[in-house]
């Protein structure tokens, strides 16, 4: 039995041609990029050429580019960064955050900062209104991503931006699950802070990037020989930022056939959902268009996730990047899910890979375990 791969929010494979782009700089002797030397100068240029590869990919210049080591740490440092220069103002957030930017506005509380949560409709849909109210408050920061990681719901950040710039504040955007999945401009988003990752698009772990507006006031990361700007001292990483760079390129260049593709993969999967009975998240407004989020009655997600991977199929129960909990999806719960429901909830997000036969038997093998586990739970009671 081969295992199928369906959890592509998670992360995703390397890309061999990312792969042949990195062994040089993993394989040979190559110099600091800070050096003078040949080896220093051809490591500093191969930095500066993958900079310029992801700018192009969301609509940014080469240097607002800012390299990190992970999503969270670029989101980690918007807050933290952007916040600590304005002691006192609030930190305001969606209630549909991911953990790596509630978790840094809460922190911030330690050092003067009150923090807000701005609440989201049924589909997961921010509420203006309640964020123009939360916004007469002296605000630093507030932060909204353009893609939910569970639900796939897209937000407008242009108007929810607006807004923000309007109040003097600092507009952040966690757009992670947003690059290589739908076009993606930080000019025409109209932030100041964008976050993006490497390994969701076939990019290695271990790179990412902040966006940022140089007119922004912000703290520096790490403190020491001043790389990237000052802002995030410490050698670079050559051989990820230059896969981060290929990976952005082949990106762009397949974003058509992918969206396309994903979402025929989708559409045909929740067509099959449908004769099983099940509630299928932020199906009412624009979502990432490989993702799907659905749950059923009566079945605890955990337990459906553990069974279909034992049939060979890897799907996921919430967020990977949070899997330390087993509460209830926080997403759901903002949206006004019951808890007993949501505690249901399963995510499948495809890949550029994934076939329609392999979406066929997936449905086969979901409706085959869903009524096992009934069963089970009808011999239990």
């Amino acid at each position: 039995m081969s295992n199928i791969y369906l959890d592509h929010n998670a992360t995703t494979a390397l890309d061999p041609r990312v792969l042949e782009s990195m062994l040089s700089w993993m394989q040979r002797q190559s110099g600091n990029p800070t050096s003078r030397h040949v080896f220093g100068r051809s490591a500093r240029d191969a930095v500066e050429h993958a900079r310029t590869q992801v700018a192009e990919a969301c609509g940014a210049y080469a240097s607002q580019v800012i390299f990190t080591g992970s999503g969270t740490e670029a989101n980690n440092f918007a807050i933290k960064g952007i916040a600590g220069n304005q002691t006192g103002s609030q930190i305001l957030y969606s209630a549909i955050e991911h953990p790596c930017v509630s978790r840094p506005a809460k922190a911030m509380q330690q050092l003067g900062c009150s923090s807000d949560i701005i609440g989201v409709d049924t589909n997961g849909i921010l509420s203006q209104s309640q964020l123009q109210k939360q916004l007469q408050t002296s605000t630093s920061v507030a932060s909204v991503m353009l893609a939910n990681n569970e639900t796939g719901t897209i937000q407008n950040i242009t108007e929810i931006a607006e807004l923000v710039r309007k109040a003097g504040a600092f507009m952040h955007t966690d757009a992670v699950q947003g690059l290589g999945k739908v076009p993606l401009s930080f000019m025409d988003l109209n932030v100041h802070a964008m976050t993006i990752s490497s390994h969701k698009i076939h990019g290695p772990q271990g790179a990412a990037a902040l966006i940022l507006d140089k007119r922004v006031d912000i703290q520096p990361l790490l403190h020491g020989g001043g790389q990237e700007r000052g802002l995030r001292s410490g050698t670079e990483n050559v051989a990820a930022i230059v896969g981060f760079g290929t990976a952005c390129e082949l990106a762009v260049a397949n974003l058509t056939a992918f969206t396309h593709h994903t979402k025929m993969l989708r559409d045909t999967f929740e067509l099959g959902l449908k004769a099983l009975d099940v509630t299928i998240f932020g199906q009412q407004t624009s979502r990432l268009p490989n993702t799907s989020f659905f749950a059923l009655d009566g079945i605890e997600g955990e337990t459906l996730v553990t069974a279909l991977d034992r049939q060979g199929y890897a799907v996921a129960s919430g967020s990977a990047c949070s899997s330390d909990s087993t509460e209830p999806s926080h997403v759901l719960l903002a949206m006004g899910v019951k808890p007993d429901l949501a505690r249901g909830a399963v995510r499948v997000s495809f890949g550029a890979h994934n076939t329609l036969s392999q979406v066929t038997d997936f449905l086969t093998t979901l409706k085959n375990e869903i009524l096992r586990l009934r069963q089970l739970t009808g011999i239990a009671a």
